[in-house]
């Protein structure tokens, strides 16, 4: 996961454009959230852990990280390039679908702006790594669920009695 904050362009002061992203994966849980200033000065970031609901295809080892479908698999059209280059062309994938679900203020693919880059001016930032629940004040605190004959169950996968979440049948379960 990746923290920007882009240098502010000449004449626009002191104003920040900001983001947390999952273009190129996911690693650990990370919250950016500005205090002070003006403008569209919102907390980003992903302070679910999303390894625990990685697809098998885009984990990293056993588990220490989930990469983008990009960096699984490059092809054009998970990594916006080629004939998938522009706004028109390059849409999210069922995997950036399932990021956006769990961290709706991350970027989640290559043009992913709407809902995921901020601006604020004169603001500081407070970066925390690993967020506890009571941090998460920008996050989904819950795992998107489907309902099917009566029985909801997390989109990702099942989860057992003690919470965990099992990641094998997240394909399904998402199309459901």
């Amino acid at each position: 996961m990746q923290w920007q904050r882009r240098k502010p362009a000449i004449g626009s002061g002191t104003q920040d454009f900001y983001d947390v992203s999952l273009v190129d994966g996911y690693n650990l849980a990370m919250m950016v959230e500005p205090s002070g200033g003006s403008g569209t000065c919102l907390s980003t970031g992903c302070a679910n852990d999303l390894n625990l609901q990685c697809p098998s295809e885009l984990a990293v080892g056993s588990g220490e990280a989930c990469k983008s479908a990009c960096e699984a698999f490059g092809k054009p059209e998970y990594c916006c390039s080629g004939a998938y280059a522009s706004p028109d062309t390059c849409k999210p994938s069922v995997y950036s679908e399932m990021f956006k679900a769990s961290c709706p203020k991350s970027y989640s693919y290559a043009y992913d702006d709407a809902t995921s880059k901020f601006t604020c001016t004169g603001a500081d930032y407070t970066i925390t790594f690993c967020p506890s629940s009571t941090s998460k004040k920008s996050a989904s605190n819950t795992t998107p669920t489907t309902t099917r004959g009566g029985t909801t169950r997390p989109i990702y996968g099942s989860t057992t009695g003690s919470g965990d979440v099992n990641i094998s049948s997240w394909f399904p379960n998402f199309l459901t």
